[in-house]
């Protein structure tokens, strides 16, 4: 993500990948790469913190914090944000993403 790498990233996601963004947005697989590949989301830094995996026979669920700088089409993105993302190991053994939900964590006097 913070080299904006689509070739890289498209493997990872299953081909019926839901993304929902912090806004809301629902994103499938070839609109989430559109948007990697159009530098519509532009991080500058990236730090993950406090990741759970929990690993439920062939699916795995992960949940994060991600503290992050950079924008989304000139929107200032900055802020700390809790990430859960649902993989499932397919039948060649490849764990793909299959769904990703992300929110913002609203910092007190924070009122975006």
């Amino acid at each position: 993500m913070l080299k904006s790498n689509s070739t890289a990233l498209e493997p990872l996601l299953a081909d019926d990948y839901t993304g929902i963004t912090a806004q809301g947005a629902i994103q499938t697989k070839e609109q989430a790469l559109a948007s990697v590949r159009s530098n519509a989301l532009q991080l500058t830094s990236l730090s993950i913190s406090d990741r759970k995996v929990r690993i439920y026979g062939s699916t795995a669920v992960v949940t994060s914090v991600a503290e992050l700088t950079g924008n989304r089409k000139n929107q200032d993105l900055a802020g700390r944000y809790r990430y859960t993302r649902v993989y499932v190991r397919n039948q060649q053994g490849q764990w793909k993403i299959v769904s990703f939900e992300a929110s913002r964590i609203q910092e007190q006097g924070d009122r975006r």
